[in-house]
C-alpha cells in the first residue's frame, strides 16, 4: 500500500507548480533540502522518479505528473473532510471555495446566474472560475488534474467522458449557426472567419460535407474575436449558439439547414467530488438553469444514471428559426435542465 503524508502530497504539488525545490520550500516555508528529502521519500514509496532535475529546474516526470494529480485530489478531498464531518446529518450553509472550470462562452454566459443563485443560498461559499480553452483535455483535463472541482466541458454525444475516470452528465445540445453581417445578400459567400476552438468530433463530419465553405481567411484565438471581426462585415462565421448570445450590432443569424451540426455540453467531475454537498449544490442550479434561445436540454438516459448519460446516443436538436441574438426566445428557451438530466445524487 502506497503511504504518502498529508506534507509529502502538498510538497509534490508545490514543486510541480514552482518548477524548483528552492522556490517550493520558500512557499511550504521550510528548506530545500526538508523538500528534497520529501520527494525522495514519495519517489522511494511509489517506485519511480517523479522529477527531473537540472539546471532548468524541476520539471514532472510523466509519472511525476499522474502523482501530483492524484494529491491534488487527495488534498482537496482531506479539505473537505472536516467541514463535511462536522455539518453531518445537518442541512446548514456552506462554507469554502468551489473551483471550477469552463470555456469561455459558458463562464460568460451560463456561470453568472447560476452563481448568483448558489451565492444566495450559501453566502459562505465562495468560487473560483478558471477559463479553459477548450482545446486538448480542456476543462476535463483541470478537474482531472485536481485543479478544478467541476468542469463545464463539450462532450462526445455517445462516447465517454473527455478524461478517463471522470464522471460526465449532459446538460444541453446547442446548435451551429451562420453568424454575418445585417443586411448582406449573400452572407455563404463571403470569406470565412474561424477561431482555434471551433473544430471537434462534433462537427467534423458535417464540416466536411460542405462545398461552400472556403477556406479561413482571418483564424483568431478567441472566439468573441472572431464574433466582432463578423460584426465589423470582414466575413462570415460558423459558430455554437451560445457564442453568439450577446453578440455585437451589426450581427445577424441564420440557420445552417434542416440538420445543423450541434454540440453537447455538460459537466465533468470526479467520482469523489460528486457528492460532496458544495459540487452537489452546483450541479443542482446547473440543472435548474433556464435554457436561452437555441440551446435544448439533454435527455435523460435510458438507466437514468447521471454516471452513463454521456454514453446514450443524442439526436440532433431541430433547428431554430432564423433570428437574430435578440429575437424572442423558443417554447424550449424557458425549459428548466430539472427535467431532463440526471439528479445530482445519484452521481
Amino acid at each position: 500500500m502506497t503511504d504518502l503524508a498529508p506534507h509529502e502530497l502538498r510538497t509534490l504539488v508545490a514543486v510541480e507548480e514552482e518548477r524548483s525545490f528552492t522556490a517550493a520550500a520558500a512557499r511550504l516555508g521550510t528548506t530545500q533540502s526538508a523538500v528534497s528529502h520529501a520527494v525522495r521519500a514519495c519517489e522511494r514509496k511509489l517506485g519511480t522518479v517523479l522529477f527531473d532535475r537540472g539546471r532548468h529546474g524541476a520539471r514532472p516526470t510523466e509519472g511525476g505528473a499522474r502523482a501530483v494529480a492524484y494529491a491534488r485530489r487527495i488534498l482537496r478531498l482531506l479539505d473537505a473532510m472536516g467541514p463535511e464531518v462536522r455539518g453531518a446529518g445537518a442541512d446548514g450553509p456552506l462554507t469554502g471555495t468551489l473551483r471550477i472550470a469552463a470555456f469561455r462562452s459558458a463562464a460568460a454566459h451560463l456561470l453568472p446566474p447560476v452563481l448568483a443563485r448558489l451565492a444566495e443560498r450559501h453566502p459562505g461559499l465562495g468560487t473560483r472560475v478558471r477559463i479553459v480553452r477548450e482545446l486538448g483535455r480542456g476543462s476535463a483535463g483541470e478537474v482531472a488534474d485536481g485543479r478544478a472541482d467541476l468542469g463545464l466541458a463539450t462532450l462526445d454525444a455517445g462516447g465517454p467522458p473527455p478524461v478517463p475516470g471522470l464522471v460526465a452528465v449532459r446538460l444541453y445540445e446547442e446548435s451551429y449557426a451562420l453568424a454575418h453581417p445585417q443586411g448582406h445578400p449573400a452572407p455563404r459567400e463571403l470569406p470565412l472567419v474561424d477561431w482555434d476552438e471551433n473544430c471537434g468530433s462534433y462537427t467534423r463530419d458535417w464540416w466536411q460535407r460542405q462545398d461552400w465553405i472556403p477556406p479561413a481567411t482571418v483564424d483568431v484565438e478567441d472566439d468573441t474575436v472572431a464574433v466582432s471581426l463578423v460584426a465589423q462585415g470582414l466575413g462570415m462565421a460558423i459558430m455554437p449558439r451560445t457564442t453568439l448570445l450577446g453578440a455585437p450590432p451589426g450581427l445577424a443569424v441564420t440557420d445552417l439547414g434542416p440538420r445543423p451540426p450541434s454540440r453537447s455540453v455538460g459537466y465533468v467531475t470526479t467520482p469523489e467530488l460528486a457528492g460532496t454537498p458544495a459540487v452537489r449544490a452546483l450541479i443542482r442550479e446547473l440543472r435548474e438553469l433556464p435554457l436561452p434561445a437555441g440551446l435544448v436540454a439533454a435527455r435523460p438516459s435510458a438507466a437514468g444514471s447521471a454516471a452513463t448519460a454521456t454514453r446514450t446516443p443524442v439526436t440532433a436538436p431541430a433547428p431554430a428559426a432564423a433570428q437574430s441574438p435578440t429575437a424572442s426566445q423558443p417554447p424550449t428557451a424557458s425549459r428548466s435542465l430539472r427535467n431532463s438530466s440526471a439528479s445530482p445524487s445519484r452521481v
